[in-house]
């Protein structure tokens, strides 16, 4: 018979504790351990930053251009050290001398924004 599915009134309750967490107590004595298993787990889940197209270039520069001229929001997703990330934001103005795209977050915060050209890897309009 499966113990979960007995009653608690027919468990015999003199069944040994065990160890517990003591078996585990020597692992846990070498921290510098840890921080480097979890740096190497971290650093295996990091990509290299992809290659875009001359077509998706143009694809996205024409967005830009157009969110800016009908002030629509829109979907940034970008690459930063490893990862990829994504960002809703009003688009203010490109800045072709700095390579910069600038922007305002749409939330939590309305802060400015500020991502370079070479990080972006898709722009996508939001719906009004």
């Amino acid at each position: 018979m499966d113990y979960r599915q007995m009653p608690i009134d027919q468990l015999d309750s003199n069944i040994p504790k065990g160890r517990g967490m003591i078996k585990w107590a020597p692992f846990a004595t070498m921290p510098e351990q840890f921080e480097r298993v979890d740096a190497m787990i971290e650093a295996q889940s990091k990509i290299s930053r992809p290659e875009l197209s001359d077509d998706r270039l143009a694809e996205m520069d024409h967005t830009m251009k157009k969110a800016i001229h009908e002030k629509r929001n829109v979907r940034i997703e970008y690459y930063y050290d490893g990862l990829r990330f994504h960002v809703d934001l009003q688009l203010l103005r490109v800045d072709r001398w700095s390579l910069m795209l600038i922007g305002q977050r749409l939330a939590p915060e309305d802060e400015m924004v500020f991502i370079s050209f070479i990080d972006i890897l898709d722009i996508t309009m939001l719906d009004h």
